[in-house]
């Protein structure tokens, strides 16, 4: 493909240069690379443009002339002029692949998996771009950006349609969207699920965040719109366009109404348009989460009967309430909550699992069973470098909706991490209902929350779900809560070594 062919105007002359690649990474480029210089938070590409011209450079993107002798293409943005150039190098993939895109502050991931499960029982091979994992050709990579960039974004399009997917459900992050990663995409459906306070590092105000969220569904076109109008700002997306799908649990105006929910540790089931549905996922966020996968997979063409069996198969997200086993007679969940909304979803899905089964052993118990409820033991979070403002929120949160609150170290990246607990505990005052304790290092207070647990009980690790490593100011050391968990499991298990006490 020629410079031309990338780039409606080129410099004189220049257009039948040919193009191999492009970057945006002076360190990726080689010969017949196109090499944009973007401005960055922190850095300007054009300072690395002389580089790129050092490794081969065919031509640059910039927003003013340079003068380096190699074709320069003069834009306004340059960050805005990558996807469009993107996409057409790649071929323009996503015309020919059904596309949907998923945003919103939680659930993405979870109702990616499952749009992706039904789609694929329908007979139509899906690939998946998301924060666990990225699927192509039903080959799993590792997962990096939710949303990667247009660069990046659009080859692996290619990939899928090159290796047989005729679809993709891709994450679609409001740093994406800002930031223009997602353009020149085709989309063929599009999913709003909530929106709740995150990333004001990154957006100066929750209006800002809504309005970047906002942009997939102005680029989505006529496509089918999936929209949670129990949320308030979802009520307010949809008011934006009119033939939205808009779902609920609550809401009386929703379309798709889930009704008569059920919800436990095993799963849950709820009926919509007559139909009960089942899901192996617990709690009513997640009944949402596979209400908006049933609307979407129905608008894309899937049978209603195809697309009930499916979510009744579909398996659960990996950290996104994962079911730890190591023989204990209590549960121990791990979960990525780490929003204030979030953790408050996660600890009235533990308080409603709680409840019914003291319920049931009341009503239905031989008269020797312990009628009294379980208790939530969690453990909670905070990261580094990110939106200061929830902490205390999280903090309050933990320590009125939990049993037992232990607040601890999440990724502390360049902060200390004893100054983030400070402002978690600061949200914990006199109107605290739970025991709380502070317990800096991540893996003692796992051990601690597992010794802790008794019969009934529910422990939850909530804050890094899937992620396998913790980010420190100077390193990044190998960290799974998952194998933190069992590994605290078998230390109960064996009980205390000699001359140890035990837990208390």
């Amino acid at each position: 493909m020629t410079l031309g062919d990338l780039f409606e105007e080129t410099p004189a002359g220049a257009g039948a240069v040919e193009v191999a690649s492009l970057a945006y990474d002076d360190r990726q480029v080689g010969p017949g690379t196109v090499f944009f210089c973007v401005r960055g938070l922190t850095r300007d590409g054009h300072e690395f443009a002389a580089g790129a011209v050092e490794r081969g450079a065919a031509a640059l993107v910039v927003d003013h002339p340079l003068g380096t002798g190699i074709p320069e293409v003069v834009v306004e943005d340059v960050r805005a002029a990558m996807a469009p150039a993107a996409a057409r190098l790649a071929g323009d993939p996503t015309a020919r692949l059904t596309t949907v895109g998923i945003t919103g502050t939680n659930g993405k991931t979870t109702t990616a998996f499952l749009v992706r499960s039904l789609l694929e029982a329908a007979g139509r091979p899906t690939g998946l771009l998301g924060t666990v994992a990225q699927i192509v050709g039903g080959r799993e990579l590792e997962a990096g950006r939710t949303t990667p960039e247009a660069i990046d974004l659009q080859p692996r399009f290619a990939a899928m349609l090159e290796q047989g997917d005729e679809a993709c459900v891709m994450e679609v992050s409001s740093h994406a969207l800002s930031l223009g990663r997602a353009d020149a995409i085709h989309w063929s459906a599009a999913i709003f699920t909530n929106l709740t306070q995150d990333h004001l590092d990154f957006h100066p105000t929750m209006e800002d965040y809504f309005l970047a969220k906002a942009r997939l569904f102005a680029d989505a076109g006529d496509a089918p719109k999936v929209v949670d109008v129990d949320d308030p700002y979802g009520r307010r997306l949809a008011g934006m366009h009119p033939d939205a799908l808009t779902v609920g649990l609550t809401s009386d105006d929703a379309r798709f109404r889930a009704s008569d929910v059920r919800t436990g540790l095993r799963g849950s089931s709820f009926v919509v348009d007559g139909r009960r549905l089942t899901t192996p996922l617990p709690g009513r966020f997640n009944v949402m989460n596979a209400l908006q996968a049933y609307v979407t997979a129905v608008a894309l063409g899937v049978g209603e009967d195809v697309a009930a069996a499916a979510l009744a198969d579909a398996g659960r997200v990996p950290g996104r309430l994962e079911p730890i086993d190591g023989g204990q007679p209590f549960a121990v969940l791990v979960d990525y909550a780490h929003t204030p909304d979030s953790l408050h979803n996660v600890l009235q899905a533990a308080a409603g699992v709680l409840d019914a089964d003291a319920r049931i052993r009341r009503t239905d118990g031989d008269g020797d069973a312990d009628p009294g409820r379980g208790r939530s033991i969690c453990v909670f979070g905070c990261g580094g470098d990110r939106d200061r403002g929830k902490r205390p929120l999280m903090g309050g949160i933990a320590a009125t909706e939990a049993d037992v609150a232990i607040a601890t170290s999440d990724n502390p990246r360049s902060e200390d991490p004893a100054a983030i607990l400070d402002e978690v505990m600061a949200g914990v005052d006199a109107t605290a209902t739970a025991v709380v304790e502070r317990i800096e290092d991540r893996r003692a207070a796992i051990d601690r929350a597992v010794a802790l647990a008794g019969p009934r009980d529910i422990v939850l690790i909530t804050g890094k779900g899937h992620e396998q490593g913790q980010q420190f100011a100077d390193r990044t050391v190998p960290f799974d809560d998952r194998v933190a968990a069992r590994e605290a499991l078998a230390a109960l298990a064996a009980g205390p070594a000699d001359g140890e006490a035990a837990h208390a």
